[in-house]
């Protein structure tokens, strides 16, 4: 069943969904699936039937034709098994897959907004896949186009040329077959360089301005988590790998949904709280919590996120605007839905993965608590958009742990372990995946 067609409110190009695939038989579609413009075209291609018959698909390429060059992302996923790109706004017709007949490794594709002005292409696919490659390309008209070639994961990359591979066809061009791209100059390593991914970290010490925070033995929250988070914002940007914002690098109070909407804006990959803790055990208590949002809350958060996630992400004036070119707005809201909730999961998941290797390297350098790995409800954990993570450093009522938040020799010691934890955590490719 053809899925309906859906508009973004903001166009910057135009793009429509169409499958073929060479060597093999063309999926169901005519070429009134085309654009009237004829300007751009999306199309999946099998490996061509020169490939050893007798193995599985060994890739499959997917083409986004455009009307100019874009800024996109693209990454896959597993458990469900997915490709995402992401676009600005782009008017699109989905193809008509049967998920029983897959087109090589694809089996399905949905679109709808993921945010104001970025459109996501949610490409199903029939088992886990790598990107092997993806490049804007010019066809032999000067058009640009997005070419992803995906592959199964663990299977061999192709060699020069991509052999055993076939350009795709349109539907409605029979016969028409694109020369393969001529193969790409090698990237300077000082241009691989400026390319390079660079995760947004932002750091929030807690507290501020007339909020104080806990106060014992002469040390003041708000003054220790500043100091503290200077430094480490300092020690970050001196690694050049990240760029460090703070929700606040002064006296200042801030409120505690600002500090997220703040990150929320900047797109961070890592939201960091910075706090120290309080006890009235008075001096039992002692050494550094990581906490993380709370299972239940975390739960309720997916199903609010999956709820509202057409209200959240299309104003009324832009679900009207898709009701002019699709009769069922229910299936827009479905795939932002699905989206939402796979966002929520997916930040669940790197949450975690975060925590664990925090514990891991503040331990060599800090006394931690007890049981250190928490879970609660504050109001800055709960966010869909990325990783975060509160640190209570040390207890300001344990005279030994206050005197080391006031030490700008633990200051750095503990700050570069948490710097050894970020980098360990990109150090994963699924840390390295946008959203």
């Amino acid at each position: 069943m053809r899925r309906p067609a859906h508009r973004a409110k903001r166009c910057a190009m135009a793009a429509a969904l169409l499958c073929a695939v060479t060597g093999a038989g063309t999926v169901a579609g005519s070429a009134a699936d085309a654009p009237k413009t004829g300007k751009s075209q999306i199309a999946i291609a099998n490996p061509s039937s020169d490939a050893d018959s007798r193995s599985k698909v060994l890739r499959t390429r997917f083409v986004v034709g455009l009307e100019r060059k874009v800024d996109y992302r693209v990454f896959a996923i597993a458990n469900p098994n997915r490709v995402v790109i992401e676009l600005p706004d782009v008017t699109m017709q989905l193809p008509a897959i049967d998920e029983n007949k897959p087109v090589g490794l694809v089996r399905a594709v949905r679109a709808g907004l993921a945010a104001p002005g970025t459109t996501r292409i949610v490409i199903g696919v029939t088992q886990p896949v790598v990107v092997e490659s993806s490049a804007i390309e010019q066809d032999d008209k000067g058009l640009s186009r997005l070419a992803i070639v995906i592959r199964p994961a663990g299977s061999p990359m192709s060699g020069p040329g991509m052999k055993g591979f076939a350009e795709p066809s349109a539907l409605g061009a029979a016969g028409l077959q694109l020369q393969p791209p001529l193969p790409r100059p090698a990237v300077k390593p000082t241009e691989r360089a400026a390319k390079a991914f660079k995760p947004i970290i932002v750091l929030d010490p807690g507290h501020g301005g007339y909020d104080s925070g806990a106060v014992k033995f002469g040390t003041v929250e708000k003054n220790v988590v500043l100091a503290f988070s200077l430094v480490l914002r300092d020690l970050l940007e001196k690694t050049g790998r990240y760029k460090v914002l703070m929700t606040r690098n002064d006296d200042t109070f801030i409120p505690l949904d600002d500090r997220t909407k703040y990150a929320e804006r900047n797109r961070a990959n890592i939201f960091i709280a910075i706090h120290a803790d309080y006890s009235d055990q008075g001096s039992r208590a002692r050494g550094a919590t990581i906490y993380t949002l709370r299972d239940g809350v975390a739960k309720n958060l997916e199903r609010s996120a999956k709820g509202n996630a057409a209200e959240n992400v299309l104003s009324a004036e832009e679900i009207d605007t898709v009701k002019k070119v699709s009769d069922d707005v229910s299936a827009v809201r479905g795939i932002l839905a699905d989206l939402a909730e796979r966002d929520v999961e997916m930040t669940h998941e790197r949450t975690g993965m975060f925590a664990k290797t925090v514990i891991e390297n503040m331990g060599e350098s800090t006394p931690m608590r007890n049981e250190p790995d928490q879970q609660a409800a504050f109001r800055v954990l709960k966010t869909a958009q990325f990783p975060s993570v509160l640190i209570e450093l040390a207890y300001v009522t344990n005279k030994q742990d206050a005197s080391n938040l006031q030490s700008d020799g633990w200051r750095g010691k503990v700050a570069q372990s948490i710097v050894s934890a970020i980098d360990n955590y990109f150090s994963h490719e699924i840390a390295r995946l946008p959203f």
